[in-house]
């Protein structure tokens, strides 16, 4: 295969997106996490706050899954302030890197197993890690749905749009 998308380049592209949704919630302010995800969700998220701890806490609950410790609790993870809750995803995303670069390499195909909601997971680290990523750049444009639904809208934040691998938008 001549081409290869690196995980170093998703792990980028998410920073790049993080930062302006970053950005983006602190232009707007904490209020905006409170807006309400609508009455036909699956029940497990109420607000936009709700669904951005969502995708830091897998994203850490992940992480100790595959260093055998604690899950983080994400019932713990502050949804409706933006510093707060963007910090800890600056955290887990700096455990994240760490645990990239200093996992054992004879271990990335290691199957294992995964209790995840009612069901049980077999995968590898390397899959893991490739669902956090494609998890986080999944719900992002759901986020986006929801604001634009109540009247705010963000920029443009597709791949195609951003930094990663070069390119350039005119006009």
């Amino acid at each position: 295969m001549a081409f290869q998308l690196r995980i170093e380049e998703l792990i980028e592209y998410t920073d790049w997106e993080r930062g302006k949704w970053r950005e983006f919630f602190q232009t707007h302010g904490d209020q905006v996490l409170k807006i309400g995800a609508g009455a036909n969700g699956d029940g497990r998220f109420q607000s936009v706050g709700d669904l951005v701890a969502h995708i830091f806490s897998a994203e850490a609950r992940y992480i100790d899954r595959l260093l055998d410790r604690e899950l983080t609790d994400p019932s713990q993870v502050v949804n409706d302030r933006v510093e707060v809750l963007f910090d800890f995803g600056a955290r887990s995303r700096k455990q994240l890197k760490e645990l990239i670069a200093t996992f054992p390499t004879e271990r990335w195909d290691e199957t294992r197993e995964l209790h995840l909601l009612n069901s049980t997971v077999r995968a590898t680290p390397r899959k893991i890690v490739v669902h956090v990523l494609l998890h986080e750049i999944r719900h992002w444009p759901q986020i986006a749905a929801l604001l634009r639904l109540n009247g705010i809208v963000a920029e443009l934040r597709d791949f195609i749009f951003s930094p990663i691998l070069l390119g350039e938008i005119r006009g």
